[in-house]
């Protein structure tokens, strides 16, 4: 008898350590494809996150939209808990809070270095929004650096002129237009459709994004400007956040620094082998731009911070201090 009540006690006791335990499925939506840096930098959280978790937290990636999500819808989604996460690029948000405009303001960074940089100096701004809108920031990914996909060089203002460009922001709408340019603000997700249907026969982008959607099925040239290197950012419903143990935050925490480092060294090789890839597809890659168009592109962007800087407030020029400041300009 005695034994038999000892095994109904510990058959008990693992029934009710299993109940306890808790387990999490969560949705990871990226309007980008699983290929670009971002998708590279979700693959890596979403491992740390079932490793360190011995499988309890499980979170499943949709790429390409393919959760039905475009970035501008991503904000609200999270913070409703509609959806559990999600990797947004950051000036989609503008209109929610012009601040997102900050990573892909014209020729802000030129090199990984500076993009980092600004980043680092802008986070708790960007956090403190996040924070205002039920939603915790976990990491930052960079694009690489966005130049001008067509189907000739365009190294000049005659060149501009016959453009009927994508830009993913106001900022690069206004810039492109004031170079010359008919230029339209479109998702990513509905470019290639643009470009398939002739409505556009331009994307200003990174050589990734263009590599990734296989643009060279319909433009054969990149000219490197260098125009900016935005940042897309992943974000998850606080309320879930918060509804974690400490040891459950940690974890999180923790692949997000993983998944922070992926991306910023992953960009370090990115530019090399999108080239590679480009070149054995037919795209020709302009990088010999006239240093007299690169100073005009930069004077059709001025009105853009300007307009910024009214908008953001004193905030805006804080941060453009203290990250001129650290960068030694």
């Amino acid at each position: 008898m005695r034994n038999t009540i000892l095994g109904a006690a510990i058959a008990l006791t693992a029934f009710t350590s299993a109940a306890l335990a808790q387990t999490y499925s969560w949705n990871l939506a990226n309007e980008y494809g699983e290929s670009t840096i971002m998708g590279g930098a979700d693959k890596v959280f979403i491992d740390a996150v079932s490793e360190a978790s011995g499988g309890d937290i499980a979170i499943t990636g949709h790429y390409g939209g393919s959760i039905g999500y475009k970035s501008v819808d991503q904000f609200d989604a999270v913070g409703d808990g509609a959806l559990e996460m999600a990797d947004t690029v950051a000036t989609s948000l503008s209109g929610i809070e012009p601040l997102f405009l900050l990573s892909s303001l014209p020729f802000i960074a030129g090199t990984n270095a500076d993009a980092k940089l600004l980043w680092e100096v802008a986070r708790p701004h960007y956090e403190k929004v996040f924070e205002e809108h039920n939603q915790v920031l976990l990491w930052a990914t960079p694009w690489p650096p966005s130049g001008i996909w067509a189907n000739k060089p365009v190294t000049s203002k005659d060149d501009m002129a016959e453009l009927k460009i994508r830009g993913w922001d106001a900022s690069g709408v206004k810039t492109m237009s004031n170079a010359g340019s008919t230029a339209v603000q479109i998702s990513w997700a509905d470019t290639v459709p643009q470009l398939a249907a002739g409505s556009i026969n331009s994307v200003l982008t990174s050589a990734d994004g263009g590599a990734s959607s296989k643009f060279w099925e319909f433009l054969d040239h990149f000219t490197a400007v260098n125009y900016s290197m935005a940042l897309n950012m992943t974000h998850m419903n606080k309320d879930i956040y918060d509804s974690l143990t400490p040891e459950e935050q940690q974890i999180i925490r923790d692949a997000a620094d993983k998944a922070s480092e992926a991306a910023w060294a992953d960009l370090e090789v990115r530019v090399e082998q999108n080239f590679k890839d480009m070149s054995q597809n037919g795209v020709t890659i302009v990088t010999d731009v006239p240093p007299e168009f690169l100073e005009f592109l930069k004077q059709s962007g001025q009105a853009v911070y300007d307009e910024w800087l009214q908008s953001v407030g004193p905030v805006g020029q804080e941060i453009l201090d203290e990250y001129a400041t650290k960068r030694g300009s």
